[in-house]
């Protein structure tokens, strides 16, 4: 699905947040990417999503070189990427259909997408993927009244109506309590299961990354420092992917001295092992 070659994205005097990143990520793939606050993952991730250009490199998105897309072109790769954010990015004095139906923005015309705002057009679609979420209830509550992990689900309701080849997750549970993020995961991770979507997630949590996914990229300074099954990504590694990241001290104390790599809250997936 995905082919880095040399990626480098440097932002003017703020300096170079990609450096020399190579990556390849299989169709259906499902992978979580860790590293400190800064590392750039989030570039990483805009530049996954179309919405950056490398300075420099290669980036083949299913086996073409985006550097040589037309504007309708890129507007049509866009579409097959549905990105679901720390914030949710919802309209929160619309009705929970809207946000969801928003979902369709790039297959609609200006005069469709306005027409659907006085009277929603495919509200069975949005209704079908709530269900999927577990919020059906909600389709025409006020999108503001709602929870912040329900508005999260309305959110990944919103990626399956537009029913993308990749799902790109950048921390998408880092602003809930750990056992809501745990079950968002296990949401995400299921639903592009069952839809054969790849799934590329970036997770502040390592526990929630070794114990849900079945390969670890981590990135630090701009660079993937390590491109790992779980079983693999030793309390070593962990240390120097976030020596002198003092947010993240905390975490990696119950990897060492040979502690397990999943909390209690974890359920590893099968045949993962320490």
């Amino acid at each position: 699905m995905y082919e880095l070659h040399g990626v480098r994205k440097v932002f003017g005097e703020a300096g170079v947040a990609l450096d020399d990143v190579a990556l390849t990520v299989g169709r259906g793939e499902h992978v979580a990417f860790i590293g400190p606050s800064g590392s750039g993952k989030t570039t990483l991730f805009r530049v996954l999503n179309l919405t950056l250009r490398p300075t420099a490199g290669v980036l083949r998105l299913d086996g073409q070189d985006v550097a040589g897309f037309s504007d309708a072109e890129l507007r049509r790769a866009r579409m097959r990427i549905g990105s679901v954010y720390q914030q949710h990015n919802l309209v929160g004095r619309l009705r929970v259909v809207h946000n969801v139906l928003a979902g369709n923005l790039g297959r609609w015309s200006t005069a469709h997408a306005l027409a659907s705002l006085l009277r929603p057009q495919g509200v069975d679609g949005a209704a079908r993927a709530l269900e999927q979420v577990g919020i059906p209830e909600k389709l025409w509550a006020r999108t503001d009244e709602l929870s912040g992990g329900q508005q999260q689900r309305v959110a990944i309701a919103r990626v399956l109506v537009q029913d993308p080849d990749v799902i790109l997750a950048d921390e998408p549970v880092s602003s809930v309590d750990p056992s809501l993020a745990l079950t968002l995961v296990t949401l995400l991770r299921d639903l592009s299961r069952d839809s054969t979507k790849t799934l590329l997630m970036n997770l502040h949590s390592v526990e929630l990354a070794l114990g849900h996914f079945p390969r670890i990229v981590g990135i630090r300074d701009g660079r993937v420092h390590f491109d790992l099954a779980p079983a693999k990504v030793t309390p070593e590694l962990l240390a120097q992917l976030y020596a002198g990241s003092r947010d993240d001290e905390a975490q990696l104390e119950r990897f060492q001295d040979g502690a397990t790599f999943f909390g209690g809250a974890c359920r590893p997936l099968p045949g993962v092992r320490r």
